[in-house]
């Protein structure tokens, strides 16, 4: 497959087809030794700290060697990062309190403003479409691309940390009769 010129994806999901699970209906993860489950579980940890990072910075394809100390510290860095940080969480938070607020739709059972906060923060990670704009916005200028692709990074990262700090620290707000079993799904989550 590797020299056929098919696109890597094909054989991968080809492949993800032929691999055995025991289907139990209404319960997802009641027989976690099918083929399937062990296949996750061990790929989960390498997958996520490992792979998706170096591939992340390979397609950001930000140059280390060479950079200006000073690109960290431009307009367009801040302002990218703060876009992301400050203007999506805005929109998203704000928008969801707006139709709470209408009445179109409903605050999530046990939820509450901070825990509403902590899901809209990671909203700010931004990456494909963001570097994409990036390179729509900057095409004569590879300094500024690569200024941008760094706040990108940035942002997200500072974004990703608030969100899962706020939802740590954020308590549930339920009668204090169910607030225990509340919590207990939160911290677990």
């Amino acid at each position: 497959m590797l020299r056929s010129g098919v696109q890597a994806t094909i054989p991968g999901v080809m492949l993800a087809l032929t691999i055995p699970v025991d289907r139990t209906p209404a319960k997802p993860d009641a027989n976690t030794h099918s083929p399937l489950h062990r296949l996750e579980r061990g790929l989960h940890f390498p997958v996520t700290f490992l792979i998706l990072p170096i591939f992340a910075l390979v397609n950001a394809a930000i140059p280390i060697i060479g950079l200006p100390s000073s690109a960290l510290f431009t307009p367009i860095t801040f302002g990218v990062a703060e876009g992301l940080l400050i203007g999506k969480v805005i929109g998203v938070f704000g928008f969801a309190t707006l139709a709470i607020q209408l009445g179109l739709a409903d605050m999530p059972a046990n939820g509450g403003r901070m825990q509403l906060l902590g899901v809209a923060l990671p909203c700010g990670i931004g990456f494909t479409m963001s570097i994409f704009i990036t390179l729509l916005a900057f095409p004569d200028s590879s300094l500024l691309q690569v200024e941008a692709k760094i706040a990108v990074l940035a942002g997200s990262l500072v974004a990703g940390s608030l969100g899962f700090v706020i939802l740590r620290m954020a308590k549930p707000e339920c009668p204090p009769s169910s607030c225990w079993m509340a919590h207990q799904i939160i911290r677990s989550g």
